[in-house]
């Protein structure tokens, strides 16, 4: 087995504001992992309010190559329980291990990564499209500029009912709201009624992640579904969440990778909740291989190739919020040619 790592500076169509960053590049690893002449892509991104820069992940999976290509690759399962050990204080770079190693053993079997699963492209959700936080005039533009049929909106200022108010203006579109831990509970319990009213249909992590007392005031509360996303990162906090949320957002690269994500899935589906995946902004490497996972949720914001204007690979494509799938084999994500 050979592992290489390329790191690139993908470049967002438009700045990039959430509650607590603004960016408009983001560097991201693309890992391949190359055995018995098949190879397998797989992504981490270097998010910096994360504390990752891409020069320290790059150095520490190179660092760690030769311990990580002599473990034995029988099943992506059992792989990665042999390199979790290894890489369980660096979750990005296991889910990119993870991912390509995905990608490998679906290739060799030619077949797309959810036959390899036994899943069929049934009940696919749409993805959304995210606005993030801007002056309202930005945000109306964003909106008029990718009709979509599904956006969801970064939320956590003080005139967050005014953008939502003066957004609807614009389309019938459903709304799903972020508020990425910006609000109280009395911000919360006020706003929530009048966003179902203005067409919004689910909430993500509105309080902060400490706040339980406060999530199960709102819970029991809100005429809306209620997701977790800062609060559920890996296996250990879906069980947690079930009491204070109505549903999960798996992000691969907090939770390391595909395996651990379809063990929480399976862990939400027994708890009855709900389960949205979301991604970081990566490229069509880390964002194909999500899209193998959608026939298995409820809501979808997987839409970082979107954003980007310089993508270095192409997979799975969006149209209209609807998932494309390449006829390849894996994840069907590949570089593109230069």
């Amino acid at each position: 087995m050979q592992l290489r790592i390329q790191q690139f500076e993908l470049e967002l169509n438009k700045p990039f504001n959430i509650t607590h960053s603004s960016r408009k590049h983001q560097k991201t690893l693309i890992l391949s992992l190359e055995k018995e002449g098949t190879t397998g892509l797989g992504e981490a991104a270097a998010v910096s309010y994360y504390g990752l820069e891409a020069e320290q992940m790059k150095a520490e999976i190179e660092r760690l190559s030769p311990e990580l290509i002599s473990l034995p690759m029988n099943s992506p399962e059992e792989y990665w329980s042999l390199a979790f050990p290894i890489l369980k204080h660096h979750p990005f770079l296991l889910c990119a291990l993870d991912v390509a190693v995905h990608d490998w053993f679906a290739k060799r079997r030619q077949v797309p990564l959810y036959q390899f699963w036994g899943l069929e492209l049934k009940n696919i959700p749409y993805t959304s499209y995210t606005i993030g936080i801007d002056e309202i005039p930005v945000m109306i533009d964003k909106l008029k500029e990718k009709p979509w049929p599904i956006y969801k909106i970064k939320l956590g200022r003080e005139n967050d009912l005014e953008i939502i108010k003066a957004l609807r203006q614009h389309t019938d579109s459903i709304f799903r709201v972020d508020a990425n831990t910006g609000w109280t509970v009395e911000q919360a319990l006020d706003l929530i009624p009048q966003l179902k009213e203005l067409g919004v249909d689910m909430i993500e992590q509105p309080l902060k992640t400490d706040n339980w007392e406060g999530m199960k005031i709102l819970k029991d509360a809100s005429p809306l579904p209620l997701i977790a996303d800062e609060s559920c990162q890996i296996e250990k906090d879906v069980e947690r969440c079930h009491t204070f949320f109505h549903g999960i957002n798996i992000k691969l690269m907090k939770c390391g990778g595909l395996t651990p994500a379809l063990r929480m899935i399976k862990k939400a589906r027994a708890l009855n909740l709900e389960v949205m995946l979301g991604c970081m902004i990566e490229s069509s490497v880390g964002n194909s291989a999500e899209a193998h996972l959608l026939p298995l949720i409820d809501y979808a914001d997987i839409d970082s190739p979107l954003l980007i204007k310089n993508d270095p690979a192409n997979g799975v494509n969006w149209k209209n919020g609807q998932a494309i799938y390449k006829d390849r084999p894996g994840t069907g994500a590949e570089f593109n040619k230069r």
